[in-house]
């Protein structure tokens, strides 16, 4: 702050003497109560509820407070009864010394709304203290031709009672010189005054002892005495006089002890030892004793102990001269105490609440009071917080601040602030007094839980053990306490058929999930579901989150063979011609795994065969062909053993048998297995009935389409029935019969045929099939080295 200022930017401050508008102050007057000193404690004073005007309960549901200017807790509130008690026992003439009357100022806070209402109490005196003599002994030196009537002023008793409890009246003992007379000063208190009353005559009697005695009004009264010794001197005709009757000096408070305040000087015209003059307190109390001190030959006055401004502003010091024949001259110092800048303010604080919940308007925090001792610009406060802080500072009246939220709090943007509350003087150099106030925010649910995910993608392997811990969610909640308590919890699932409750389940108090049991890749590949969070505040807030859980799939189905059939009945033959080049496509193992990915990569193998090396099994796609040209001396029929294995970990397989027949040709009657004879044995006549008509029906279509297309061929070329049928190839590219593959195997063959001539069974001859993938015999070829063929209806032709 600048010199010369009265505020500095950005701060909030205010002079103490300004009163802002917005509390209300009761009463225009003070409440003035009584008390008399040393009352026990817990005296009634009185009852302020009636006394204010307010109901019996007012004074508890306002929150009512009894706060005294000197801080102490001179009386106490009962805010049950309304009474107001003493707290202690009071001395007077401690809390007030010898001022009348004694009064104490005090205010009554209340809250909702906010009003102060000024009181003041009076404590009575009562006669608890005597009168007492600083000296107990006064030596007066009287000349023996001092004149009747003479008065001679006498030192004061001193009484800490004040009022009529003070001192009222002095005697002195029956003789026959000398009277007390009572006179007035002009700081309203009493002195005694001794007149002689009868001249003295040192011949006769040098000395006189009397007993002085102060009473006081109380009730009985008290008194205090002391001795005077009066000493009857020779004469002495020129007191000592001083230079000024009243000497005015100034003193700052902050004065070192032994320094000099003032000086004082008295002249005797006298010579010799009536001229020798000594210097002393006259009549000084015993704060002037203990605060002054006086050289008796320099006459200088000087400092035993700090002045207090703020206790005693200034002093009345009587000096009395005495010079050597006991001629006596007095005169007064008046000592100003300057106020120095010696007392920093000070804040009392009235009231303090150090919790405010947020989301609340504006709130009271604390009621407190700035005052300053000294005076003058030392006295005058401002009183400001720190800035940046959602926090103000309200004046009210006598000096009372509010400190109040300026708005609503967050307690999760800031659960807690350091509150300075300054107060500084305008004195030089300023004083300051700081204050901390911790107000803590206490928190409100005003947030709902968070998933740290919107959703969460589990994994987890089929077949798991039942209460398998698969994953956990979370959520958090920025509010404090009960209100940051989260609780978990399944959400009902969008499809109703879905058993959710158990398949999963969910630990309520910290999020992790487990399948109740196990799960099946093939019946369930995705479970989808939601999951709740919710708080235990006051309304609960809640949240929720979507849950994925992928079943991964695990190798528990073995391969299912589809193609040949192995369901128990007649085994299926593969007829073969024996003729058939390496690479014939004898069947193929068709099958299929319920597994997926490379669980379900099959791989085919031959594990055993009637006669080794003479068939081969084609690893992907479980083909099996011929693997050699096939000769006499191989067995017509051939039992093979295939193995059908996934790629799992571990693998697993399923096997198959094949029954396969070699035959020289189509045209050869099919000779059934003997398993497969003794089965047709025992077959149904209708279901042979029923074949026989089939074979037959099919034959007689076949021939037909055979002769049509011989007659046709033969008619363009009539030459060729003399030489019989051994037309070129070429000459017929276009006329091929078509057989499909509707039996076991996988791909259509087209076949040249022609009809032979001077045959005698007048057979159809199939001079060679066109096979993709397979070469061809070369023309020429026998009937024998001809492929045989089996149509779909199992009859063979050659």
């Amino acid at each position: 702050m600048e010199a010369g200022g009265l505020c500095c930017p950005r701060q909030r401050q205010v002079l103490f003497l300004v009163l802002f508008g917005g509390v209300y102050l009761a009463g225009s007057g003070f409440g003035q109560y009584s008390v008399t000193e040393e009352t026990e404690r817990g005296s009634f004073v009185v009852n302020l509820a009636k006394d204010l005007g307010l109901g019996d309960q007012e004074l508890v549901a306002r929150g009512a407070r009894v706060v005294f200017d000197d801080n102490e807790h001179h009386l106490f509130l009962d805010s049950h009864t309304g009474d107001l008690l003493t707290n202690e026992q009071l001395d007077r003439e401690k809390l007030c010394g010898s001022t009348e009357p004694c009064m104490l100022y005090f205010q009554i806070l209340m809250n909702n709304p906010f009003q102060i209402y000024r009181a003041e109490l009076r404590v009575r005196d009562i006669n608890d203290h005597s009168p007492v003599f600083q000296n107990k002994e006064i030596v007066l030196k009287i000349l023996e031709n001092t004149a009747e009537g003479t008065s001679f002023r006498l030192e004061r008793a001193q009484d800490s009672d004040g009022g009529l409890n003070g001192i009222q009246n002095y005697t002195i003992n029956p003789n026959s010189f000398f009277y007390v007379k009572i006179s007035d000063s002009d700081e309203d208190m009493i002195y005694p005054e001794l007149v002689l009353d009868k001249a003295l005559d040192r011949e006769k009697q040098q000395e006189l002892g009397l007993t002085l005695t102060a009473l006081d009004g109380g009730s009985p009264p008290r008194s205090g005495t002391a001795t005077i010794r009066i000493v009857i001197l020779d004469i002495n005709d020129n007191a000592p006089k001083f230079s000024q009757a009243i000497y005015h000096t100034q003193a700052p408070e902050n004065s070192q002890v032994g320094s000099i305040i003032a000086k004082v000087s008295a002249e005797d015209v006298d010579s010799g030892v009536y001229a020798d003059i000594s210097y002393s307190f006259f009549d000084a109390s015993e704060d002037i004793r203990t605060t002054f001190q006086i050289n008796s030959y320099s006459g200088e006055i000087i400092l035993r102990m700090l002045l207090d401004f703020e206790i005693v502003k200034s002093y009345k010091i009587n000096i009395q001269a005495v010079d050597g024949g006991g001629l006596s001259a007095r005169c007064m110092v008046l000592v100003e105490v300057l106020d120095t800048n010696d007392n920093p303010p000070e804040l009392i604080m009235s009231s303090l609440s150090n919790h405010v919940a947020e989301n609340s308007p504006e709130s009271i925090l604390a009621v407190f009071k700035i005052k300053d001792r000294d005076s003058g610009e030392n006295g005058k406060m401002l009183c400001y917080i720190q800035d940046n802080l959602p926090f103000l500072l309200r004046p009210s009246v006598e000096n009372f601040y509010m400190l109040m939220t300026e708005g609503a709090l967050d307690r999760e943007s800031k659960a807690e602030y350091n509150v300075t509350i300054t107060v500084t003087d305008l004195g030089s150099p300023r004083l300051k007094t700081e204050h901390n106030v911790t107000v803590m925010v206490s928190d409100v649910n005003d947030n709902a839980p968070a998933f740290t995910q919107t959703s969460y993608t589990l994994f987890v392997r089929e077949n798991n053990s039942p209460a398998l811990h698969i994953g956990s969610v979370s959520a958090t909640d920025r509010d404090a306490g009960a209100n940051a308590q989260v609780t978990y919890s399944l959400l009902p699932p969008q499809d109703p058929q879905l058993p959710l409750a158990s398949l999963v389940s969910i630990n309520a108090d910290n999020g992790q999930l487990f399948a109740l049991r196990a799960l099946d890749y093939e019946a369930l590949r995705v479970l989808e579901f939601g999951v709740g969070a919710v708080d235990r505040g006051s309304p609960a807030l809640s949240s929720q989150a979507l849950v994925r859980v992928l079943v991964l799939d695990a190798n528990d189905n073995s391969p299912f063979v589809l193609y040949p059939l192995q369901n128990g009945s007649a085994a299926c033959t593969e007829l073969v011609p024996r003729a058939a080049e390496p690479g014939y496509l004898v069947s193929k193992v068709v099958a299929v795994d319920g597994d997926s990915g490379q669980n379900a990569w099959l791989s085919y193998q031959l594990l055993k065969a009637t006669e080794p090396g003479l068939f081969s099994v084609w690893a992907h796609n479980g083909e099996v062909r011929t693997a050699r040209l096939l000769s006499e001396r191989d067995a017509a029929k051939h039992r093979l053993l295939v193995l059908v294995k996934d790629n799992g970990e571990p693998p697993l397989s399923a096997s198959v048998t094949l029954h396969v027949l070699l035959v020289d040709g189509f045209s050869q009657p099919y000779l059934p297995l003997p398993e497969a004879a003794a089965d047709a044995a025992q077959a149904d006549p209708l279901t042979v009935y029923l074949v026989i008509a089939l074979a037959s029906v099919s034959s007689l279509f076949l021939f037909s389409v055979l002769a049509f297309i011989a007659v046709r061929l033969c008619r363009r070329n009539r030459a060729a029935w003399v030489g019989g049928c051994s037309v070129p190839e070429g000459h017929f590219p276009g006329h091929l019969v078509d057989v499909s593959g509707t039996g076991t195997l996988s791909h259509s063959y087209q076949y040249k045929v022609c009809l032979t001539g001077g045959s005698g069974t007048s057979e159809f001859k199939f001079l060679k099939p066109i096979v993709p993938n397979i070469q061809a015999q070369g023309p020429g070829s026998t009937s024998e080295e001809n492929p045989t063929f089996r149509n779909s209806f199992g009859f063979t032709f050659q």
